[in-house]
């Protein structure tokens, strides 16, 4: 398979290290809306080009993965190449999904192509094993519980408070309440009980650190209804113990079967992931694969992580399959 990157932050060098790990594909061409010569990628011989440039090489690329972010860039981006290429995307803008899908199914279809949506862990790996579990106990409760992880756009967030110099922000799943949901309680928990934050913060020298903490803790949509803990650090303490963006959670769902729906089970897939944006990355390679197998079998239009036959995603056949996972 032959693979093209739009967008080459976090994600994008994910990818180009996810598509070396595998032998059925090849990087044919990174794209950037920057200056494509202040681009430099670690595969030998491939071009970096610009954006406006992929419609020349419709011939030569199988599936685009697009590396943009959900809030501005992959809405205009997915449906826009979805034209001219197979794509995948990591749209995780939960409440959104379904327009998103929408406009990229028509836009897909239109010109015969392939485009898969939302792949990731949340959305993606998270939201099957929501589907898994729901279809096997009809009878019970969700939870998804995320972290302990670095939340980027938290992280942004902070970063854009005036005095702020650098942040990290961590969700951090409270004990408690995953302990009681693992025990089938089946708890009714509010946003507060289900998480805390902590903000590490490097300050600018002489900032109002107290006020810096306050429009924190009660900033809206993103603190305001959790309890936050502010801690202050040095630039070295943030490059020595924060440099690195790891992620994860849980998804659980309590239930109970039988005639009297006595037999409590609990079904649970967790993560722990030392890169979100590198594991987000081998996610989006694999449906790549997937979403060429379907283009073959002759299928067009958007689909997401539901609709990918599990054994899509694999580069072994389904002999191999058989002899050495089922």
């Amino acid at each position: 398979m032959r693979i093209g990157i739009v967008g080459y932050g976090n994600l994008g060098r994910g990818v180009e290290s996810a598509i070396r790990s595998n032998a059925d594909m090849e990087l044919v061409a990174v794209f950037t809306r920057r200056d494509p010569q202040g681009v430099s990628i670690r595969t030998q011989g491939v071009p970096v080009l610009p954006y406006t440039d992929m419609g020349k090489m419709t011939d030569e690329i199988d599936v685009m993965i697009l590396c943009g972010g959900s809030a501005t860039d992959l809405p205009e981006m997915t449906p826009e190449v979805a034209a001219k290429f197979h794509v995948i995307d990591s749209f995780d803008t939960h409440a959104n999904i379904p327009a998103h899908f929408a406009v990229v199914d028509a836009a897909a279809k239109a010109a015969g192509k392939v485009a898969v949506i939302s792949v990731g862990w949340d959305p993606g790996m998270f939201s099957l094993n929501r589907l898994y579990a729901n279809a096997i106990l009809s009878n019970g409760v969700d939870y998804t519980f995320w972290g302990k992880g670095v939340s980027q756009g938290h992280s942004d967030a902070v970063r854009r408070i005036p005095g702020v110099l650098d942040a990290r922000q961590y969700t951090v799943p409270v004990e408690d309440a995953v302990r009681r949901v693992r025990a089938g309680e089946n708890p009714t928990l509010t946003t507060r009980e289900k998480h805390t934050r902590e903000c590490f913060v490097v300050a600018a020298q002489g900032a109002d650190l107290a006020a810096i903490e306050e429009t924190i803790k009660t900033m809206p949509n993103y603190f305001s209804d959790y309890d936050t803990t502010v801690i202050f650090i040095s630039q070295e303490e943030m490059n020595r113990d924060h440099s690195g963006i790891p992620h994860g959670g849980s998804v659980i769902r309590s239930g109970r079967t039988g005639w009297d729906g006595s037999t409590q089970h609990t079904i649970e897939y967790q993560l722990t992931l030392g890169s979100n944006p590198e594991f987000t990355a081998s996610v989006l390679v694999a449906a790549a694969r997937a979403a060429f197998r379907l283009a073959q079998q002759g299928q067009t239009g958007c689909k997401t992580m539901f609709d990918l036959p599990p054994a899509s995603l694999s580069p072994l056949s389904g002999e191999e399959l058989r002899a050495t996972m089922l």
